[in-house]
């Protein structure tokens, strides 16, 4: 069984601030710092710090030989990832006192996928192998109903939630790892007992991972329901906490561990990840988030 990571590959230009600027404001930083991200990137180094070799695909600009170091550093395969005239995909994050974070973004090269490219990295992975994606590339819908027609095991972090995904079949995902915004903006529900008995009824056959922020997070397939709370800790800086949840527990899935390990494993994960400043700087190796004792 392969691991391939169809995504983003950002360069992020983060910036301490006391609060997110609004509109019409003008507000001096006190640090900024430049880190490899992009949630695609971010979920493969997940998977890769969690034990799992991983293949990692998408597009970066002349600029983004930074994030092929970061994916040979972390021991990802870089063979389907592509350069392409102009600029690499990059953000802008404001991360404030608390830790929290606003994003601005900009697709790059990661928004000019072709269909031709997209089937000749699919053509190198078979029935049953696993095809992590998120929704910060162009053609989404695209790489799906193809990773499908292949059988390939299809884990969905549909984020950032937007237009796009309207040309994406959910019913043909296999897990769909959202937050509690993205259950309610698919749902049209609020609460978290009906976004889950509404996708249930949309998805019978996708497992569901729901992260509820404070709350901790919930998995779902079929009438099997596992709780895991969090573990709080100091943030300062949850950029990267929900794409470590995700690469850590897909990780726990191919392992066939208990739900209830794989959820633990994946909180223990993201709350180590938030103590650090960045995306894949801040990700932990496997050995450290198993010693990790919670005080």
């Amino acid at each position: 069984m392969k691991v391939l990571d169809f995504g983003s590959l950002n360069i992020d230009y983060v910036y301490s601030v006391d609060h997110a600027v609004v509109t019409g404001e003008t507000l001096a930083c006190t640090e900024r710092n430049i880190f490899c991200g992009g949630k695609g990137l971010n979920q493969a180094i997940a998977l890769a710090k969690a034990g799992v070799p991983v293949y990692m695909a998408g597009q970066i600009g002349e600029d983004g030989g930074v994030l092929t170091d970061a994916c040979h550093a972390a021991g990802i395969n870089t063979e389907f990832i592509r350069v392409v005239p102009g600029g690499t995909g990059h953000t802008i994050i404001q991360v404030n006192k608390e830790g929290d974070n606003c994003i601005l973004l900009y697709g790059g090269a990661n928004r000019s996928l072709t269909r031709e490219y997209i089937e000749e990295v699919l053509s190198h992975f078979d029935k049953g192998d696993i095809l992590v994606l998120q929704n910060e590339v162009n053609n989404l819908g695209y790489i799906i109903e193809k990773g499908y027609e292949r059988g390939m095991q299809i884990v969905l972090n549909p984020s950032p939630f937007d237009d796009n995904l309207k040309n994406c079949d959910f019913g043909k995902v296999s897990m769909l790892q959202i937050n509690e915004i993205e259950g309610r903006q698919i749902t049209g529900e609020e609460d978290t007992g009906k976004i889950l008995a509404k996708l249930r009824e949309l998805y019978p056959d996708t497992k569901v991972v729901l992260t509820l922020g404070s709350v901790g997070s919930v998995y779902q397939y079929g009438n099997t329901i596992v709780r895991q709370g969090i573990y709080p800790v100091k943030a300062v800086d949850t950029t990267a906490a929900g794409d470590t949840f995700t690469g850590y527990f897909v990780a726990s899935m191919m392992e066939e561990l208990p739900v209830e390990k794989g959820l633990d494993l994946a909180a223990r994960a993201a709350a180590i990840t938030v103590t650090r400043q960045g995306a894949t700087a801040s990700i932990p190796e496997r050995a450290e988030v198993e010693a990790w004792v919670f005080d």
